[in-house]
């Protein structure tokens, strides 16, 4: 059926809600479900602190492997996303199908890789960071769980995006809480065993088993409401199928979105090699280092939240035409994004010992991740503006500015500026690599954004509004 005799579909919310309101219904239920997951990422760091600072140091070496895994599901799904909000947008029924069907095909392709990895890989990825043989030998047991089992965070993933592309979002908060909490739940009965049920201690692989249990049972959640609730996308075998012309059209936005979770875990792996290269203390700082991004995660998960809302209301008025509703959606995203990060660095400044202490550190750990803590986050409120002017980026089809501002944060700027502070020998100078970055990335996202608003925002025709 042609695009000119398809019938259209009824006006989403996404065309007519005011937008702080949209913005607010739509971002408050993922914002809530990504703070559960900051929850549950900090508590299995809490109870593997328990075991040794070996394993906090394994930890945070699993987790570039993690965020690639992360980033290869949510790239794909936010290329899917942008299609399908945009198709609804257009009343364009069949593509919006076919755009969540090949999405799931991608992401399947995905998980062979990340099982092969599993199989063949971790240990060689620990033992070319660490000597450690505690740190080793946990380690490659936990991301091997991780990324054999990863079906689960990647159906979750594209399950979740497809609620939220149609504005659905409310129920995104029933499946990553519930994935969440059964994490949390899990730990100390897989990391220490629970005798009653005959389960022995697994160790930091218990965190694993635990993390992967959530994602399934959150996954299987996920397609149970799409499948229930989801009237705006039909999921049907004939819409699997895999189509080159979809499958670009969702790769041109995803790949860049990819990119950047790729570049985000080149830089973690890349700074943990910097950190470690401090012969008295580097798996200590390279603890830190991860404890950071645990941490820091319940400043930005919010932001995410916001983000990804932002991309769908986005995606959906610019097929629908609507430039007015794209810069008030923009606005309000940037305003709750900077209040939220102001929040950040205050609690940053104030309580980093209390929340350091949360994890049983040593008085060298507690010395670094205090600096860490304090200096790292002088950047929260200048990220506020890439974070928040990004979605623009994704939602227009513009994906590649998202990736040259990724890169000048997490690689042109961040890590040749904390390997030049590191020749100083004092690993606290480190940090200040993070704030540089974040003025250098800034600075370009405003440029972007400016190109963007011109060729693409302001040309378009806007009869109704």
């Amino acid at each position: 059926m042609s695009n000119a005799t398809a019938p259209k579909l009824r006006e989403n919310k996404m065309g007519v809600m005011p937008e702080g309101k949209l913005l607010l219904t739509m971002a408050l239920p993922l914002a809530i479900s990504m703070l559960v997951q900051a929850f549950y990422n900090v508590v299995d760091s809490f109870y593997v602190s328990r075991i040794s600072e070996s394993a906090v140091t394994a930890l945070g070496l699993a987790f570039p492997v993690q965020n690639l895994m992360i980033g290869f599901a949510t790239g794909t799904g936010v290329g899917m996303n942008a299609l399908l909000s945009k198709s609804l947008g257009e009343g364009n029924q069949k593509r919006a199908n076919q755009a969540a069907g090949n999405g799931l095909f991608l992401s399947l392709c995905f998980v062979a890789l990340f099982m092969v990895f599993g199989l063949v890989g971790a240990r060689p990825y620990y033992q070319v960071q660490s000597a450690v043989a505690e740190t080793v030998d946990g380690g490659a047991a936990y991301i091997s769980i991780c990324t054999l089992f990863c079906l689960g965070i990647f159906v979750e993933i594209i399950g979740e995006r497809l609620l939220q592309a149609s504005g659905r979002t409310v129920y995104t908060l029933f499946t990553q809480g519930l994935g969440a909490v059964l994490n949390i739940l899990l730990d100390p009965v897989f990391i220490f065993g629970f005798e009653p049920l005959g389960i022995a201690p697994m160790g930091i692989a218990g965190a694993a088993v635990a993390t992967v249990v959530g994602q399934w049972v959150a996954a299987i959640m996920a397609f149970i409401f799409n499948f229930t609730v989801n009237s705006d996308v039909q999921l049907k075998l004939k819409y699997l199928r895999p189509n080159p012309k979809i499958m670009k059209k969702i790769l041109s936005v995803g790949v860049p979105s990819i990119i950047m979770m790729a570049i985000g875990s080149v830089m973690n792996f890349g700074m943990n090699q910097i950190f470690l290269g401090f012969k008295d203390y580097g798996e200590t700082a390279a603890g830190v280092f991860g404890i950071y991004f645990k941490l820091q995660s319940f400043v930005l998960m919010p932001l995410f939240g916001i983000n990804n809302a932002s991309i769908s209301i986005l995606a959906y008025n610019y097929g629908a035409r609507k430039p007015k509703r794209i810069t008030r959606t923009l606005k309000f995203s940037f305003g709750a994004a900077l209040g939220i990060m102001l929040v950040g660095f205050t609690v940053f400044q104030v309580f980093a010992d209390q929340l350091l202490g949360i994890f049983n550190p040593s008085d060298t750990f507690m010395e670094l991740g205090r600096s860490a803590l304090r200096i790292v986050s002088i950047h929260f409120p200048i990220a506020a503006v890439g974070i928040s002017l990004s979605a623009c980026f994704q939602a227009l089809g513009n994906g590649i500015y998202s990736t040259i501002v990724s890169l000048c944060r997490q690689l042109i700027a961040l890590l040749p500026v904390a390997f030049l502070l590191s020749l100083t020998g004092n690993v606290h100078a480190v940090w200040w690599s993070f704030p540089v970055a974040e003025v250098v990335s800034s600075v370009t996202t405003l440029i972007l954004f400016a190109k963007i608003y011109k060729n693409k925002i302001k040309p378009l025709s806007t009869p109704a509004e």
